[in-house]
């Protein structure tokens, strides 16, 4: 989720026509000079760490996306895991102490079959709006097979740091949110809703009725990442990387 390694991608032939339609949708919008939430009614939520109520986010322990496609010339591949795992977050808003149990999710990212990176991400669903939240990753940057770093990490509650939106349950076309609020650990991207009805084609099969999201950060305004998601599927698209296999992981 760490902006410098999701953004700036290549482009390929079957991405290129929708990152074009998603960063010209988002670059009308922002010369407007709209802003983003970042205040959620947390404290109304009761919460769920799985399911998949939410159209274009699966918490389904066991499911798995896996994208493929070019980063820099260099073949890229990610595998997505929803795991069994949860993790207890504590945070507070406006002085009122919250807790709430988070679903991991395993994000792998190797470059010419090298492993690069591995995120533990943490999730939640707001039961009534099906809004799914997002409290923060652990990160351990690879290098010749060896942990080297851990930038982008972050946990709601420490530092500052607070949930963001990482999907609504309610898909509004111009809705714009932060998707992470950590200040200290430079963890600032924030997404905005900019097409619907896309029909696209990927090795994993043709999807329609999905939507965009680009992906920016106020860290550098420069940098954008513009992603597909679809009813039922979740993430298919992100710059370059388009789903290759979906379904649930082997035992």
């Amino acid at each position: 989720m760490n902006p410098e390694r999701t953004i700036s991608r290549r482009r390929d032939a079957v991405a290129l026509p929708f990152i074009v339609v998603l960063l010209a949708a988002l670059g009308s919008s922002a010369a407007r000079g709209v802003g983003y939430t970042d205040e959620f009614r947390l404290r109304d939520c009761s919460w769920s760490s799985k399911g998949s109520t939410n159209p274009y986010f699966n918490l389904r322990p066991g499911y798995r996306l896996v994208l493929e496609g070019e980063d820099d010339g260099e073949s890229a591949r990610v595998e997505i895991t929803v795991l069994r795992q949860t993790r207890r977050i504590a945070f507070e808003i406006d002085g009122m102490p919250l807790t709430v149990r988070a679903r991991v999710v395993e994000e792998r990212e190797s470059v010419d079959g090298e492993l690069e990176e591995v995120s533990r991400n943490f999730f939640a669903r707001c039961r009534h709006t099906s809004d799914v939240f997002y409290f923060g990753e652990e990160v351990d940057l690879y290098e010749d097979g060896q942990i080297v770093g851990s930038e982008g990490a972050w946990i709601a509650g420490e530092d500052g740091a607070m949930p963001g939106l990482i999907m609504p349950g309610t898909f509004l076309l111009g809705a714009r949110y932060f998707q992470e609020i950590a200040p200290e650990a430079e963890a600032l991207d924030r997404g905005r809703h900019v097409e619907m009805g896309i029909e696209i084609p990927t090795p994993a099969g043709t999807f329609t009725d999905c939507v965009g999201v680009v992906d920016s950060t106020p860290l550098d305004p420069e940098e954008m990442d513009a992603k597909v998601y679809c009813p039922g599927i979740g993430l298919v698209m992100d710059e370059d990387l388009v789903l290759i296999e979906h379904g649930n992981a082997t035992p």
